[in-house]
């Protein structure tokens, strides 16, 4: 079984003002990948890649590789919310600068992921 899968990245809101909320973000983001991985393609969620490390690093190194991330693939798809986010707006507009197909709902997406699965598969 050596199909393709395309990759999706995960953008919504982060940041929140107490952990409780920044861990309820994750959590969101968690679930929106997991239905990703089950609509047959590789979500990569941000949110559970550099998760609690707040203050680690300078904020900088994660938006700066979540950029680099977002830029290497397939598709993103736009968590609810992801409007009232910085990080997410810089997303969204990294993705249509790029050219990457941006989706806000699933059933889109999983249109699209079926394309292109067939289209990889006919190459």
């Amino acid at each position: 079984m050596n199909r393709p899968l395309p990759v999706i990245y995960i953008a919504g809101p982060y940041r929140a003002p107490t952990a409780w909320r920044v861990l309820a973000n994750v959590r969101a983001a968690q679930e929106v990948a997991l239905r990703v991985w089950k609509l047959g393609a590789v979500a990569l969620c941000p949110h559970s890649n550099t998760g609690l490390f707040d203050g680690e690093c300078e904020d900088v190194v994660w938006l700066e590789g979540d950029q680099e991330l977002l830029r290497r693939c397939d598709a993103v798809l736009m968590m609810d919310r992801w409007r009232e986010s910085k990080g997410s707006v810089a997303e969204y507009e990294l993705a249509v600068e790029v050219g990457l197909p941006v989706f806000e709902m699933l059933q889109p997406l999983r249109r699209w992921i079926d394309e292109w699965k067939v289209t990889r598969v006919a190459e």
